[in-house]
C-alpha cells in the first residue's frame, strides 16, 4: 500500500499549498470481515474533496461528514462504521480521523526512504469506541530512527488507555520489463494501475523514451552483455519479452545470480525445456531456487489473446506468486476470502 500512501502525501502537500487543511482517515481495527483491511487510508481536504478509499466506496461519504468537526477544532477522534447492516460485509470498522500536516523535513525523509526502497513503520494510537475524542494520532518512523507525527498537536508519549495499531509499509512492488515492443507498453500500463514501480529496459540500438511507456518510473536502452542490475529483491518481478530466444536466454543467464520473486518469459511452451537445458550448460551451478522463479510461458491460462489480455494474465500470475495463492474461481470458495 506504499503507492496509496505516496498519493496521499503528494495530495496533502498540494492542498497545503492551496491553503487547505488536511484530515487523514485510517482503518485501525476491524471486527469481522470487510472489503478492505486495517491500514487503508483516505485523505480529506477542507473543501471535502478526497483521495484514497477505506472500502469499496460506501463508507467514504459518512467519513467525510464526520470529519467536519476535525477541521473545525483540530481534535482527532475515532468513529465506527457497522457494515453488518449497511454493507453486508459482516464487520465493524474502527476509523481514526486526525489532522495531517506535512513539514518539509518529513517530506524529505519520506522521499529519501522511497528512493532507497526502505520500509516505513506507522503506529496509530486509538480507542475502540465510537465518536471518541482523546490523545489519538499516528507516528511514522523511518529506518534512520527519525520520527514524525501526522498531527503537530499529538503527544505519542501519553499512552494512557489507548490501543496501538502498528503497520510496516513495504516499498512499492517493483516490476522490470525487458522489451520495448507494443506488448511491453500494454504490460506497463496494466501494472501501473496497481501502483507498481516499473523500470523498462529496451534494446540499446532502438531505445525508447519515458513518454513511450505511460506509468513507468524509468526507461533505458541496454543489452544483456552490458546491463548491471540493482535492487533486485524479493518484492521484484521481471518479465522478459524480447521476442528473441537468444536475447531471452542471455538475460536469464545474467539474472541467475539474483533472487527475484518472479521471472516471466514470453514464448511457446516447447521453448521451456530448451531454455532450461541451455541454462544448465552455461550456468552449471544454477540453483533450483532460481529455476523455480521462472515462469514460461508467462501468464495464467485464461484464454488471453490480445496484448492487453496477455498483460492481465501476466500481472495476475505475478500476484498469485507473490501472495502464494493457487488461482481458482472464488465461486468455488467456502469460508473467508482472506485469512
Amino acid at each position: 500500500m506504499n503507492h496509496e500512501l505516496k498519493e496521499i502525501i503528494n495530495q496533502a502537500v498540494i492542498n497545503q499549498q492551496k491553503g487547505l487543511k488536511n484530515v487523514l482517515a485510517t482503518v485501525v481495527y476491524l471486527e469481522g470481515s470487510s472489503y478492505r483491511k486495517p491500514g487503508v487510508r483516505m485523505l480529506i481536504s477542507e473543501d471535502l474533496s478526497s483521495i484514497g478509499a477505506v472500502s469499496g466506496g460506501c463508507v467514504e461519504k459518512e467519513i467525510k461528514h464526520r470529519a467536519k468537526s476535525v477541521f473545525v477544532d483540530n481534535k482527532p477522534k475515532v468513529i465506527t462504521y457497522d457494515g453488518r447492516y449497511k454493507l453486508g460485509c459482516e464487520g465493524i470498522l474502527y476509523i481514526l480521523i486526525e489532522p495531517l500536516s506535512i513539514t518539509n523535513n518529513f517530506l524529505t525523509q519520506f522521499s529519501e526512504a522511497n528512493s532507497k526502497r526502505e520500509t516505513i513503520h506507522i503506529a496509530s494510537y486509538f480507542t475502540d469506541e465510537n465518536e471518541a475524542f482523546g490523545n489519538f494520532g499516528s507516528v511514522i518512523t523511518f529506518n534512520n530512527k527519525k520520527q514524525f507525527q501526522f498531527s503537530k498537536d499529538f503527544d505519542p508519549k501519553n499512552k494512557n488507555d489507548v490501543s496501538i495499531y502498528s503497520q510496516i509499509v513495504q516499498p512499492s512492488f517493483r516490476l522490470i520489463i525487458i522489451g520495448g515492443e507494443h506488448d511491453a507498453v500494454k504490460l506497463c500500463k496494466v501494472a501501473a494501475t496497481l501502483g507498481w514501480e516499473i523500470d523498462v529496459i529496451t534494446c540499446a540500438k532502438d531505445s525508447k523514451k519515458l513518454k513511450d511507456f505511460p506509468g513507468a518510473n524509468s526507461v533505458s536502452g541496454n543489452s544483456p552483455e552490458t546491463i548491471q542490475f540493482s535492487n533486485i529483491e524479493e518484492n521484484t518481478a521481471i518479465v522478459i519479452m524480447n521476442h528473441s530466444y537468444v536475447q531471452d536466454l542471455k538475460y536469464t543467464i545474467k539474472l541467475s545470480k539474483y533472487t527475484p520473486k518472479y521471472i516471466g518469459i514470453l514464448g511457446a511452451p516447447n521453448r521451456r525445456e530448451r531454455l532450461f537445458n541451455e541454462l544448465f550448460e552455461f550456468v552449471p551451478d544454477i540453483s533450483d531456487e532460481f529455476l523455480d522463479t521462472i515462469y514460461t510461458p508467462a501468464g495464467l491460462h485464461i484464454g488471453a489473446q490480445t496484448p492487453e489480455e496477455i498483460a492481465v494474465s501476466i500481472v495476475a500470475e505475478i500476484l498469485s506468486v507473490i501472495r502464494k495463492k493457487e488461482p481458482f474461481s472464488l465461486r468455488n470458495l467456502t469460508g473467508k476470502i482472506h485469512t
